[in-house]
């Protein structure tokens, strides 16, 4: 039983050991699973996790989530199937398939979707702003937007999905890589000027740290820039405009301003950061000007993908409800133009795609009874294929 504990000692969130013993499961789910027991109907199943529709009209999204799924579901008696995490996909295509009798896995079915839905949908916003920045840097800086218990879950996987880097100490050591970050306006305010706020930088912290000022806390951007630079000198990686929207006018003309005026002065390396309100609409238009993004909302509170579990077989026989359609499937893809159908379990598509190519199946087996049956591929690995595939997808939605 979840506790509550004393009021303001604890944080509000479910533990490990609660999740993983079913604890965390909608009601009903908890009820079907007595009546089922008091009946002595338990039954063998096929469900099949997938999204029917995408947030905002999109068409395709980023599995992720499952390396978390599988530690949860791996101590049970089942089968399980899975694309590999952070594989591209589609609408109604299946991207996890579980096995069993029903008793042994349905009371996980709220875990496993909170764990995919999330993820995913953090994933694929990642996916997005990164395809739009093309070779720019983009940061996730979004950590503070949501409860600090998921901060890991939500950088790695706004890592997987295409961010060079994340701004949350645990969450860069969790990734094995350097946390990523600048100056906050705090900084500035407290010491009262930029140019001092990046001095104070400078004689404290790492020079392996790029120094990167922020130049909107007191005064004009263009001034502020051509201040830290010739303070700094050759010193100055960067700078990073927050500028706040009551006061952004034309944020591309600004950001051209300063660009031709630290240019104008010899200091053509100096990078160009900006954060706020930054997304994948917005990124294409400051392309031209901008070198890296610092992405925060838009990516830590990402739409959810809706997956959903649906039971598709029962005791060998095609099964479903109203419009969902019946019987296991499989989805093949297509390696050279990436391609995808779905076919009954069993059946292959034609042998070769249009373009000459021969399909391969995208849902592999995962677990066989407690039996994990593949090396889960690290976080880079992943994102390494995310990136791979952006070059298949296009941004428009449907």
């Amino acid at each position: 039983m979840i506790t509550a504990g004393k009021k303001g000692q604890h944080f509000h969130t479910a533990t490990t050991e609660e999740i993983k013993s079913g604890q965390v499961v909608d009601v009903y789910f908890s009820r079907t699973k007595a009546i089922l027991e008091a009946e002595r109907k338990d039954r063998h199943v096929v469900a099949e996790f997938v999204v029917k529709r995408f947030p905002e009209g999109r068409s395709w999204g980023v599995l992720a989530g499952l390396e978390e799924g599988v530690y949860l579901l791996r101590d049970l008696n089942i089968k399980v199937w899975a694309m590999d995490e952070g594989t591209i996909f589609h609408e109604n295509e299946p991207v996890l398939v579980i096995e069993g009798n029903y008793l042994d896995f349905g009371v996980y079915e709220t875990a496993i979707l909170g764990l995919l839905c999330q993820a995913s949908g953090v994933a694929t916003k990642a996916a997005r702003c990164k395809k739009a920045a093309g070779d720019k840097i983009v940061l996730s800086f979004g950590a503070r937007r949501m409860h600090p218990v998921l901060a890991p879950m939500i950088e790695r996987n706004a890592y997987i999905g295409g961010c060079d880097g994340v701004a949350v100490i645990k969450s860069a050591e969790l990734l094995g890589i350097q946390p990523a970050g600048t100056i906050p306006h705090t900084l500035v305010l407290i010491l009262g000027d930029t140019v001092e706020a990046v001095k104070a930088f400078d004689r404290v912290i790492d020079p392996k740290i790029g120094r990167v000022a922020l130049i909107d806390t007191f005064n004009d951007e263009k001034f502020e820039a051509i201040h830290v630079a010739e303070a700094m000198g050759r010193k100055l990686y960067g700078i990073r405009l927050d500028t706040p929207g009551s006061r952004r006018g034309n944020f591309l003309s600004i950001l051209k301003e300063v660009r031709w005026e630290l240019d104008l002065r010899g200091y053509k390396d100096v990078k160009i950061f900006v954060s706020g309100g930054i997304d994948e609409n917005k990124i294409p238009e400051l392309n031209s000007v901008v070198d890296a993004y610092g992405i925060g909302t838009s990516i830590s509170s990402a739409s959810v993908l809706d997956f959903a579990m649906d039971i598709v077989e029962i005791e060998g026989e095609p099964i479903a409800k109203r419009g969902k359609p019946s019987g296991r499937k499989e989805v093949y893809q297509c390696p050279k133009c990436r391609a995808t159908v779905i076919v009954p379990y069993g059946r292959r598509p034609e042998p070769v795609c249009e373009c000459g190519a021969s399909y391969r199946n995208l849902l592999k087996p995962i677990l066989d009874h407690k039996k994990l049956l593949v090396d889960l591929p690290d976080h880079k690995d992943i994102r390494a294929y995310v990136l791979e595939q952006l070059g298949f997808v296009e941004l428009a939605p449907i």
